[in-house]
């Protein structure tokens, strides 16, 4: 799979593509929407923690990416203009009574609802309809990726990247318009933040924390947050992270933060929905100019 923030990628380069999109060849065109489609729904999921929300970010953003190209002059790489006008639209997205740059709520306010939560065995096999396994898997990977929420906008991007991606810090800082030793500091902060809340309320990082997904699952299928009809984190899916992104582990001094990391890069690589027919249609509406 063509890993967007490597700079050895094999193929064609984005700008190679870009070019024969100028020339008129739409399969071009159409390969830089896929080649970087799953990462961007993959970055919105877990800057957003919803699935829904999710599928819409990612799509807004290729049409916009579309919608824009004649814009791009080529002052910088084509990776960084994009993920640029990804993380824009993401960090400036408003909900219900939130805006996605902030918190949803501190690491402390997270530990005490989580400690609310009761402990129950697991759910009867009988009584659900998936293998209570993948129902386990589905409470623990959401809890993980709605931790994220406790990060800011601009902490839980540079994590996200840095850690759960493996981007270089020069990489990332260009995405993320920080310099590379802020990236570095963000990054460090977050890591710090993250893993110290996992470290006392994680079991999967410490086994000897009170929280156990298998424990929490049916509390959480009660309260809503898991559907075992409509499951959103263990849906069908070909890939982990770990397979597709690039690695810092070895830069972690902590074992327990390499532990934490690689909780987080054993999760699924997700797929977006099939929604051919709408970028479709703005493909077909694309005319580039022929560069100057």
């Amino acid at each position: 799979m063509h890993n967007p923030f490597v700079e050895c990628a094999a193929g064609p380069s984005d700008e190679e593509l870009l070019a024969g999109a100028h020339a008129g060849r739409r399969e071009a065109l159409e390969e830089i929407v896929t080649r970087h489609r799953p990462w961007i729904f993959n970055l919105a999921l877990r800057m957003l923690g919803r699935r829904a929300d999710a599928e819409d970010a990612a799509q807004d953003i290729l049409i916009r990416m579309l919608r824009s190209l004649d814009a791009f002059r080529g002052e910088c790489r084509f990776r960084t203009w994009l993920y640029r006008i990804a993380v824009n639209h993401i960090l400036n997205l408003k909900k219900a009574n939130r805006a996605a740059a902030d918190a949803v709520c501190s690491f402390a306010d997270a530990a005490r609802g989580l400690g609310q939560v009761p402990d129950f065995d697991p759910p009867d096999p009988r009584t659900v309809p998936v293998p209570v396994e993948i129902l386990i898997e589905e409470a623990g990977t959401g809890c993980l990726i709605g931790t994220l929420l406790c990060l800011d906008g601009r902490q839980r991007l540079v994590f996200v990247l840095g850690e759960v991606f493996g981007v270089s810090d020069e990489v990332g800082a260009e995405i993320a318009e920080v310099t590379p030793a802020n990236f570095r500091q963000i990054l460090s902060r977050a890591r710090r933040d993250l893993y110290e809340y996992l470290r006392g309320n994680c079991s999967l990082v410490d086994p000897a924390a009170t929280c156990k997904c298998a424990r929490k699952t049916r509390a959480y299928i009660q309260g809503g947050f898991v559907d075992p009809q409509k499951l959103a984190f263990t849906v069908d899916y070909r890939r982990r992270v770990r397979d597709v992104a690039g690695s810092r582990a070895g830069e972690l001094a902590d074992a327990y933060m390499r532990i934490a990391a690689d909780v987080y890069r054993n999760h699924p690589f997700y797929e977006p929905a099939e929604q051919a027919a709408i970028l479709r249609r703005e493909l077909d509406s694309v005319r580039l100019e022929a560069p100057r």
